[in-house]
């Protein structure tokens, strides 16, 4: 079941909105957390019990590492902390990466199968020991809390990652029954919003990059860059759309989310794109890996180091596979290499367009290796973008280019010249009156199109489902 489908938009959703406005404000989080765990049964099926042990596992760390805190056991505490954090990395490297490891080694076909959401509600639990840990934030001692927190089926399987003390006090204080409405009202047009994003942007896009990345040999130089762009534009409008309605949906319930985009593709520098892109998931790796291994506080040499290695990690986190870490390394390389050019501190306003310009244009390439089965189907692109006579596109890549394609296509990469203080989300989240009010109109005016798209079965998952 994903949000796009119509078990999702018009029975599940609605049936929990129900239950919500019907219950009393303390039975928020069981009602959430049950739904979420249903929700999460009905695309993982029998490894909903491993989730479910996840749940238990940090849950119970979590009591003991404030136990022995309160109980003046430091070096205790700290050690559950650990134990608990290499629990959870070990579970994600045997169900994520050991297909991959074996394959590295010979071995095929372990039958392994990647569990929904894996990637995002490990992440959850670690944030929980160790923000437990650091008095951060207090452990919940209802099960169901906890279990709201990891299992919230919003941000279940794509995010964003929310870190256990932005949300802690949200879990423990539901909003009461008169706020109910305004953050029904509030949170729709952001839902509606990124449900237009994905089944009128994306989802028109991903056939075009399927083929044009499908396609054997080396591509034409027009189906070359035919091909990234649209992917480029793709996983954006894929991913920030689930963000969108993972906000607004969340918002509906009471809970205020983090935003986790700011429009990347107008950054003036990879540094600044990573300021903007998936901005959750960098809060992450700064908050617990890059400040705890030394951050920036060393020599330059050893921050170049720490960047050098959390960027290893964000590529490796997004798959099992050598385009992911490439593709790491190569955001972590431009992003040292601005460091120490001093191009990172540059004002923003400075040679704002041709700077602009440029970045796209190396996320553009990046993207092409996130995309690629192997770094040789990447190399065989970046050779067919650079002009060299073949500028016609493949018969098959023309078919796939169908006329709301186009469009998609169009509007996609016309939002790059937007400026970049324009934020539809955050417009959206404005008072009732004025630019905000005329955003929300539009978003769910184009709602029954995107209805009747779903109704039509032209949709797809996610893209950040398989991560």
């Amino acid at each position: 079941m994903v949000f796009t489908s119509i078990e999702f938009l018009w029975f599940f959703l609605p049936a929990v909105i129900a239950l919500y406005l019907l219950l009393p404000p303390a039975a928020r989080n069981a009602l959430l957390a049950a739904v979420s765990v249903f929700f999460y049964a009905s695309g993982g099926h029998a490894l909903v019990f491993m989730f479910l042990a996840s749940i238990a596992a940090n849950y119970a760390a979590g009591l003991l590492i404030a136990h022995y805190k309160d109980a003046g056991e430091a070096s205790r505490a700290a050690w559950t902390t650990r134990i608990a954090v290499t629990a959870n990395l070990a579970c994600l490297f045997f169900w994520k990466y050991a297909v991959f490891a074996a394959g590295q080694v010979g071995v095929d076909d372990l039958g392994i199968v990647l569990p929904l959401g894996i990637s995002f509600y490990t992440f959850h639990g670690i944030s929980y020991v160790v923000d437990v840990h650091r008095g951060a934030a207090r452990p919940m001692r209802r099960v169901t809390d906890y279990g709201q927190y990891m299992a919230f089926f919003p941000q279940l399987i794509a995010g964003p990652i929310i870190r256990y003390h932005e949300i802690d006090d949200q879990i423990r204080t539901p909003p009461p029954r008169s706020q109910r409405m305004t953050d029904l009202a509030d949170g729709f047009p952001r839902f509606a919003l990124g449900l237009t994003k994905k089944v009128v942007i994306a989802d028109p896009l991903g056939p075009v990059a399927a083929v044009a990345f499908n396609l054997p040999g080396q591509p034409s130089f027009g189906t070359a860059w035919i091909g990234a762009l649209a992917y480029t534009v793709q996983i954006y409008f894929d991913f920030s759309a689930y963000t969108d309605m993972a906000i607004g949906m969340a918002r509906m319930f009471g809970f205020r989310f983090p935003e986790n985009f700011n429009r990347p593709y107008s950054s003036v520098s990879m540094t600044d794109f990573w300021r903007r892109w998936h901005m959750t998931l960098s809060r992450w790796f700064r908050d617990y890996v890059y400040i705890p291994i030394g951050g920036s506080r060393g020599s330059q040499g050893q921050t170049v180091r720490n960047l050098w290695f959390v960027f290893l990690l964000t590529g490796a986190w997004h798959g099992a596979a050598w385009t992911f870490v490439i593709w790491g390394l190569y955001n972590g390389t431009l992003v040292v290499v601005e460091r120490l050019s001093g191009i990172a501190a540059m004002d923003d306003a400075r040679w704002q367009i041709p700077r602009r310009a440029g970045t796209f244009l190396l996320v553009v390439v990046g993207w092409v290796m996130f995309r690629a089965s192997s770094p040789g189907q990447a190399l065989d692109f970046y050779r067919a973008m650079v002009p060299h006579g073949q500028f016609a596109l493949e018969p098959f890549l023309s078919a796939a280019i169908t006329p709301q394609a186009k469009l998609a296509l169009v509007v996609g990469l016309a939002t790059v010249l937007l400026p970049r203080s324009f934020v539809m989300g955050k417009v959206l989240q404005g008072r009732w009156s004025g630019p905000p009010l005329l955003a929300r109109a539009l978003a769910v005016a184009a709602l029954p199109y995107a209805a009747i798209l779903v109704a039509a079965g032209s949709f797809s998952p996610f893209l950040y489902f398989r991560f």
